[in-house]
């Protein structure tokens, strides 16, 4: 019974948002109570919500201080140098834009946190995105399936407590996976390319202003000058380029929603985070911020002090050195008071879906119902239903339940057929790419949050596409000979 609602309890809060029936806070909110009713264990409500709230409470003031350290090094100018590159690749062109966004998603990825990745790339390309009206979800689905991959490195989670579970080294499951890991990263460049074609067809030739129609080639003054420009509602080289052409602005890239319509077509506040004038720049302090972000990331991959307090720290100095007035440090928190409300709301809010889906047992119940479904047939090949089964349990569980409750049950039926751990560990991996996007991570909603994103059309989007890019890496895995 346990396993059929639990399966039912995720079915409804998944229908429920895609449907915009409910918010996902609501809904991560309500559809868990009641069900927790329905199993008979109403009275343990307030307990199973306490420990998720307790569980997630780092990764709240995590979010919270990370916020509020990059708003201010967005709004002193540190990323802006990074901008322009970026707009030198990608200039007016739909195809360079999104693998632009996959490229930057994969490189910031590096550091092993997927809400700094998401708050570098979304500030860094929302503008772009806006200027040229691109739907949001293709750079919300590009940047979380990119960060996917990416968050196997061993310094970002999934390896290191696939290595805790199985009692393992890090580096031998993780190393030999890279070529795979290599395969999967060209399959999401792939995707931004096939994705920009169709918003480039979507929105026919670009033209910029008052300036002659072009088709990807924009001179570096003009197109800066578009993004950094007047802002909202200027003219000339100012304003938001128009479309000319093709299928025309207004419609739909197929299933992505048009940047330019529905909730998604806000006012282009976004693009005041380059203006070259604002007053919160800093131009002075830029090395010092620099490194000071340098110094952070670092500390943060090496892991010499808990995240949250890495970036309350940070958080703390960039807003006494920047802003040394207390008026001017009370205006940078609350500009960036609506994110973190969101975002850190959020969080709490999936802490009740957590903890009821855990305090029940229903997880439990699921996951043994999954494993002990598997063909004795298959026990040889328990990589390969490792590999399969990891893609929609790390959708549906954190990565701490899956890699510590799952994969040793699966170790263990493996071992049973001759199949080593460190080759179910290694297959563990696979699915990270969807696990990004799963309504229990919290980074999700910083991106889909800064993105003016709303969450159901970000899951409808990408979850087909990570899927497939976890297929790829596991299809890459075995072709290896690594699986």
């Amino acid at each position: 019974m346990l396993t059929i609602l639990g399966f039912v309890m995720i079915a409804a809060f998944l229908v429920l948002i895609m449907m915009k029936k409910m918010s996902p806070m609501a809904a991560l909110v309500l559809v868990p109570a009641l069900f927790c009713v329905l199993v008979g264990q109403g009275a343990y409500l307030g307990d199973y919500v306490l420990k998720g709230i307790g569980d997630l409470a780092p990764t709240a003031a995590m979010l919270m201080f990370a916020i509020i350290y990059f708003g201010v090094m967005i709004d002193v100018g540190l990323f802006d140098p990074v901008v322009r590159g970026i707009l030198r690749f990608c200039k007016a062109d739909p195809v360079r834009v999104v693998v632009g966004t996959a490229l930057l998603a994969a490189i910031v990825s590096l550091d092993g946190d997927g809400s700094t990745t998401f708050m570098i790339t979304v500030s860094a390309l929302y503008p772009l995105y806006k200027r040229l009206k691109m739907s949001l979800v293709v750079m919300t689905g590009v940047a979380a399936t990119a960060n996917g991959v990416m968050n196997t490195v061993p310094w970002g989670g999934p390896t290191a407590r696939a290595a805790t579970a199985l009692k393992l080294d890090a580096g031998d499951i993780f190393v030999p996976m890279i070529p795979a890991l290599a395969v999967g990263l060209v399959a999401v460049f792939a995707l931004a390319y096939v994705l920009g074609r169709r918003e480039r067809k979507r929105l026919g030739l670009l033209t910029l202003g008052d300036t002659a129609p072009v088709t990807g080639t924009v001179p570096e003054q003009e197109t800066e000058q578009v993004l950094v420009g007047a802002g909202a509602g200027g003219t000339g080289t100012g304003g938001a380029p128009r479309a000319t052409g093709g299928t025309g602005g207004g419609t739909d890239t197929d299933d992505a929603p048009a940047a330019g319509s529905g909730e998604q077509a806000d006012e282009d506040d976004g693009l005041q985070v380059l203006d070259p004038r604002r007053p919160t720049l800093r131009p002075k302090l830029y090395w010092f911020n620099a490194a000071l972000t340098l110094a952070l990331l670092t500390l943060l991959i090496l892991q010499t002090l808990p995240i949250p307090v890495l970036f309350l720290l940070g958080a703390a100095l960039a807003l006494t050195v920047n802003f040394p007035h207390m008026k001017d440090q009370k205006a940078r928190v609350a500009a960036h008071a609506e994110n973190v409300l969101n975002v850190s709301g959020m969080v709490f809010a999936a802490a009740v879906f957590t903890g009821v889906l855990t305090g029940t047992g229903m997880v439990e119940h699921m996951a043994r119902w999954l494993v002990s479904g598997v063909p004795d047939a298959l026990g040889p090949h328990m990589g390969i239903v490792t590999g399969v089964l990891s893609i929609p349990l790390t959708y549906f569980m954190s990565n701490d339940g899956f890699y510590f409750g799952i994969v040793p049950i699966l170790a263990e039926a493996g071992a049973a057929h001759g199949v080593a751990p460190i080759e179910i560990a290694r297959a563990s991996l696979v699915g990270q790419a969807l696990h990004m996007s799963s309504p229990l991570v919290p980074a999700v909603y910083v991106l889909v949050g800064m993105a003016k994103v709303e969450f159901g059309d970000h899951t409808k989007f990408t979850v087909k596409w990570a899927a497939l890019t976890s297929l790829v890496v596991l299809c890459a895995g075995l072709l290896f000979g690594i699986i």
